[in-house]
């Protein structure tokens, strides 16, 4: 008879012990979907791919729990089972995770609206995708009166933006200098950074201050503040922007700390577990 490794299924799957005859609620939830959104979360936490027995230990929860919990998501699509007998998170969750990106805009908008409020420039929602920025929510200030870049739905690379330099200042030097090496910084206008050396250092000073600036170097004659959001389940940035002659010293002084509020209970809404 061939030896079972840990990661192997084991009769002992089909068997159900005594705290999951039946669906146990726990602080008014069903038991069994939160170790079921427990693995999920722990597949990401992990990387998206991870043995079984790693999985058991770093979700806390008993070997045929996991078993018979696995084989459910893997059934579903939501799992994945790699030729290396490891797991990741599986292709059913793209479909899922594309559309709480979409909402993201709706979930924020009363928090734009309420800096837009204070502010009356417009104020402005991106996320980090693959390699670029894209803008997933908007409110248009009162004084608006000029197309800009920052439309939702819009897509840049992020060495341009303040949205961008919040972002990727949240990373280390040498994933921003992998991911410039990807992307490359082409120039958009005569302020456009476009060296490793002088967008690192761009980073540094964010980290330092808590807020990035764009001086027209994704478009002559717009200036951008932009803050991060902090513990979100993807890297966001929160900003504002507005012609140059309006978006003075004093009034980024004035909107950093809105930003950095709202920011904030973006972050607590979306990260909510």
């Amino acid at each position: 008879m061939a030896a079972q490794t840990a990661d192997s299924p084991t009769p002992s799957d089909d068997a159900v012990t005594t705290d999951e005859a039946k669906p146990a609620r726990i602080g008014g939830g069903v038991q069994s979907l939160e170790r079921a959104f427990a693995i999920l979360e722990t597949l990401a936490d992990a990387g998206g791919v991870i043995g079984l027995s790693q999985l058991a230990t770093d979700a806390d929860l008993p070997l045929p729990t996991i078993h018979r919990l696995v084989r459910t998501l893997v059934d579903l699509g939501y799992v994945r089972q790699e030729p290396s007998r490891q797991y990741s998170l599986g292709p059913r969750l793209i479909r899922l995770g594309e559309m709480t990106s979409k909402m993201l805009g709706t979930w924020a908008r009363p928090h734009l609206a309420a800096v837009v409020e204070q502010l009356g420039e417009s104020v402005n929602l991106a996320m980090l995708d693959g390699d670029e920025i894209v803008y997933v929510g908007q409110v248009q200030g009162s004084r608006n009166s000029m197309r800009m870049f920052t439309e939702v739905g819009r897509r840049a690379l992020p060495h341009a933006t303040a949205v961008g330099k919040a972002i990727l200042a949240q990373e280390s030097d040498a994933d921003v200098r992998a991911l410039l090496a990807r992307t490359g910084m082409p120039r958009h206008t005569e302020h456009t950074l476009t060296t490793a050396a002088a967008f690192l250092a761009e980073l540094a000073e964010t980290r330092r201050t808590g807020y990035a600036i764009d001086d027209g170097e994704q478009e002559l004659g717009v200036r951008c503040v932009a803050v991060p959001v902090l513990d979100a389940p993807r890297l966001l940035a929160l900003s504002t922007s507005g012609p140059a002659p309006r978006m003075t010293d004093a009034f980024v002084a004035e909107a950093v700390p809105l930003l950095a509020e709202a920011a904030a209970r973006i972050s607590a809404e979306v990260g909510r577990r």
